[in-house]
């Protein structure tokens, strides 16, 4: 019987407290206990009234927010992708502010919550926006730094941050295991760079192919030219979904071709009617990354770094996709397959396509415990992401440091207010935000390895959480 890695870790304590047990009576002095092992709760540190709390360091703006009594936890927190310029659907004006926990947009009372227990805060901007992963480190980087040096030392550092910032999160923990001793990278896009933007790559070929022809998908001149062609190609896909012979089958293919969930924060996909527009609206979401998200990368990396070459669709629309297809327009499946087929594919810029791997793609090798989180039905980045990266942890260590938590949605809720959890991009409840930073804290300060029964304590009744969800391959994998 495989062994499960609660046991695997049990048997190894029981090695090295034999083995401390050995070299304590051999030696003078007792077993050496890990810095981040020193388990204090009133940790002292130098307030906000004697160093510059918010401020900005290398071009990234930073804020720092501490308990009254710390537990010498610092928890660093890493953002989301932020647009580089006011772009669709809202054209919110550029947030370049600093985002620490008790100020984020996600849930303020989670800031709140963690202070009250004792953790130190600290957030910060990147020198720029857009895919700004190496920003993201760089800026992790130099606000660990100076807050050692300005305020105190913790006993242990935490990395967490979402979206995006969970990328960055997650290259950070790979890169300095010497300082960050455990991690939490929530709605993470953790199959790295390359992988995500093929697939935008797809959903948008696919567009371009079956609903609206006059679509550029690589080389944009500017910002407002991609802008332009989202929204040009936002009308189109709304006429489709309007047209339910012609136009429904071929959202409802372009949702295969790329395993969209077929459920939003706002529409449960319980009815055709309700998974017809989840769908739609995740095709929006994408082709906002891969038109005005794919300018932005394309500046950075110098040309065009995505493919689609070689690629045949036919066998990512499983039989209960083309089923409905078939059963709403028969004969449609085959048709669109046809159109896809015969469409002429992308090559990418190989130096460009290495560039952009290089920002920032995960390898797998950890060496501090992880938790990540991620909801089940996530239009924008796949939960399959998870599924990308256990493979690689498996491959270098056995995942025996990787725990990967699923929320998902009800079967069925309004669109008003929503899903409240598990449907939609980084949708979690504050209680299993609080959750992870706890069981993270716990493993890595008492070497507490989070067993099932401690998650499901700690995640709540009213969080989604599911032990049993694992999410499935990568769409062409699939």
């Amino acid at each position: 019987m495989k062994s499960s890695p609660l046991g695997r870790l049990s048997a190894a304590a029981v090695g090295v407290a034999a083995l401390s047990l050995l070299l304590g009576a051999c030696g003078s002095s007792g077993p050496v206990v890990p810095p981040e092992r020193v388990d204090r709760q009133d940790v002292a540190f130098k307030g906000c009234d004697k160093i510059a709390c918010t401020g900005e360091l290398n071009g990234a703006k930073y804020e720092i927010v501490l308990p009254k009594k710390w537990n010498g936890t610092l928890l660093l927190y890493s953002h989301g992708f932020r647009q580089a310029q006011p772009s669709p659907p809202d054209f919110e004006a550029v947030d370049t502010t600093a985002e620490p926990a008790p100020g984020w947009p996600v849930n303020k009372d989670v800031g709140q919550s963690l202070l009250e227990q004792g953790y130190a805060l600290a957030g910060s901007a990147y020198a720029t926006n857009g895919w700004a992963v190496a920003d993201g480190v760089k800026a992790d980087e130099d606000l660990h730094a100076f807050f050692v040096q300005q305020v105190g030392a913790p006993d242990r550092t935490l990395a967490w941050g979402d979206s995006l910032g969970g990328l960055i999160t997650t290259v950070l923990s790979e890169k300095h295991p010497d300082w960050v001793a455990g991690s939490a990278p929530l709605c993470g896009v953790v199959g790295g760079p390359n992988l995500n933007l093929d697939l935008a790559l797809d959903e948008a070929f696919a567009i371009k192919a079956l609903i609206y022809p006059g679509l550029k998908l690589t080389g944009y001149a500017s910002a407002d030219e991609a802008i332009a062609n989202w929204v040009a190609a936002a009308k189109a896909i709304k006429a489709a979904g309007s047209d339910v012979t012609k136009g429904v089958p071929k959202i409802l293919m372009i949702a295969a071709l790329v395993d969209s969930p077929g459920q939003s924060q706002d529409q449960d996909g319980s009815s055709i009617t309700s998974k017809v527009i989840a769908d739609a609206e995740a095709s929006l979401t994408a082709l906002g990354y891969g038109t005005f998200g794919r300018y932005d990368i394309e500046q950075r990396v110098g040309g065009n770094p995505s493919q689609n070459s070689g690629v045949d669709y036919s066998p990512r629309v499983s039989g209960a996709e083309r089923a409905l297809i078939e059963a709403i327009s028969p004969g449609a499946t085959d048709a669109m397959l046809a159109q896809l087929a015969a469409a002429p594919r992308i090559t990418a810029d190989a130096a460009a396509r290495d560039k952009f791997a290089a920002t920032g793609t995960p390898t797998g090798a950890i060496s501090r415990p992880m938790i990540t989180m991620h909801t089940a039905a996530d239009p924008l980045v796949l939960v399959q992401n998870e599924q990308v990266y256990q493979t690689e942890v498996r491959a270098k260590n056995g995942a025996g440091d990787l725990i990967q938590l699923y929320t998902v949605a009800p079967a069925s809720y309004p669109a008003k207010p929503g899903a409240p959890y598990g449907a939609g991009h980084c949708n979690f409840t504050a209680q299993s935000r609080i959750a992870v930073v706890d069981l993270l804290d716990n493993w890595v300060r008492n070497g507490v390895y989070p067993g099932q029964g401690a998650i499901v304590a700690a995640m709540g009744d009213s969080s989604g959480y599911q032990a049993a969800y694992a999410p499935p391959p990568w769409p062409a994998a699939s």
